[in-house]
């Protein structure tokens, strides 16, 4: 369970790349397109992106609507698995990208950057 571990960031979700400025095939997708987590995705990988993690980093993360509030938590691991910093904050949806910023920036305040992180 997710309580005992957070999967890494935008596990199973799934993304569509278009080019820039093709309205046509946006317009053909768009139904596609699930807004919760769209939403979801969003926060996790603005925590992602501030600790500057990649596909060999040991990050998770989790972002959750539970009813009207986006729920985030995550993890940063040191890569022998000995240490985790975690962190979780909640706020509203529209603030997914803040949530997971400030998360990763309490996890660096916290002694984060020193972590053996392989990158």
């Amino acid at each position: 369970s997710t309580d005992q571990m957070l999967p890494a960031v935008a596990q199973g979700a799934i993304g569509i790349e278009i080019r820039a400025g093709d309205s046509d095939t946006a317009h053909l997708i768009a139904p596609l397109n699930d807004e919760a987590t769209a939403i979801c995705v969003t926060a996790e990988r603005a925590f992602l992106k501030k600790l500057e993690g990649s596909c060999r980093t040991p990050i998770a993360g989790l972002a959750e609507l539970k009813g009207s509030r986006l729920a985030f938590r995550g993890q940063l691991l040191s890569v022998d698995g000995t240490a985790c910093l975690a962190s979780g904050s909640d706020g509203q949806p529209r603030e997914a990208v803040s949530l997971g910023v400030n998360a990763a920036e309490d996890i660096l305040n916290r002694g984060g950057a020193s972590l053996n992180m392989a990158g």
